[in-house]
């Protein structure tokens, strides 16, 4: 007995490497399995939902604003003017293109908020921007992407590179700091074109677009008139985390005291489509 167990010690001596890289194999297959069944099973949770009710994948809730992605807010905030039903689910937040928010709805999955809203708008048939003049469509998407390609990837600076991703880890404290975040995100606006310039030349650049507009809203209800559209969704989206997350931002100033016609604007669409605001918020522990 006693030769036995001193061969297999000797045997586990010459094979160790051997082993350990066997072990290391059997417990990732074990992890793969385990995800892609858990993976399976989120999929059928989401497809016994309902017909025709979106389940809307996002980051996990922010305590100041429901979701602390501006794109994930833009979505939600469309659903809810189209009236369309919808669910959150915060377990899988980056869907088949590696963005986050993405949408299950029938048991297909689709990524990219524009295109999700468009989809959606012919699918429920609420394309609010097709009663709009020509000029007011152009009008409405010139904005669309000066906030959510320009301006958003601008913010996003101010976020991971001037702010150094403080504001988002008072809103997630268990969140680490990502100093990669910021690397990629200088490297992008580097390429773009606009991170070549200093913080105060780029403050100067965002405070022109805000001005135009507010100029462009005036004393207007919604951006396009009486009525919103999608436009003030994603206008809604980004806005609103700069008067909420971006704490000591120069751009929280423009908007709160420069031009109080947009936080106005903020407040009353917030009224209007988001009445149950605190309850959607995360609560602070």
């Amino acid at each position: 007995m006693l030769e036995a167990v001193l061969k297999g010690c000797s045997w586990l001596r010459e094979n160790c490497e051997a082993v350990k890289g066997t072990m290391v194999l059997l417990v990732a297959g074990a992890a793969l399995v385990k995800f892609y069944v858990n993976r399976q099973n989120r999929r059928k949770r989401w497809a016994a939902v309902g017909k025709d009710i979106v389940i809307v994948h996002g980051l996990p809730k922010g305590h100041r604003t429901p979701n602390p992605s501006p794109l994930t807010l833009t979505l939600e905030t469309y659903l809810r003017l189209a009236k369309i039903p919808y669910q959150m689910d915060y377990e899988e937040p980056f869907g088949p293109m590696g963005k986050s928010p993405w949408i299950t709805l029938n048991g297909e999955e689709m990524g990219d908020s524009q295109m999700i809203i468009k989809m959606l708008g012919r699918r429920f048939g609420n394309d609010f921007s097709a009663k709009l003049t020509p000029e007011q469509q152009g009008a409405a998407r010139a904005f669309h992407m000066m906030v959510t390609e320009y301006l958003a990837l601008v913010f996003r600076m101010w976020r991971w590179v001037e702010n150094r991703g403080w504001t988002m880890l008072q809103e997630k404290p268990c969140a680490p700091k990502k100093p990669l975040k910021g690397q990629k995100i200088c490297k992008r606006t580097c390429i773009q074109g606009i991170g070549r310039h200093s913080p105060e030349e780029i403050h100067c650049i965002i405070e022109r677009n805000l001005t135009a507009i507010s100029l462009y809203l005036g004393d207007k209800a919604f951006l396009m008139g009486s009525d919103p559209c999608e436009v003030d969704c994603a206008l809604f989206g980004s806005l609103t985390h700069i008067m909420w997350n971006y704490p000591g931002s120069p751009y929280e100033t423009i908007i709160k005291v420069k031009y109080p016609n947009l936080k106005e604007y903020v407040l009353r669409v917030k009224e209007r489509l988001w009445p149950d605001w605190d309850q959607c918020l995360r609560s602070p522990k």
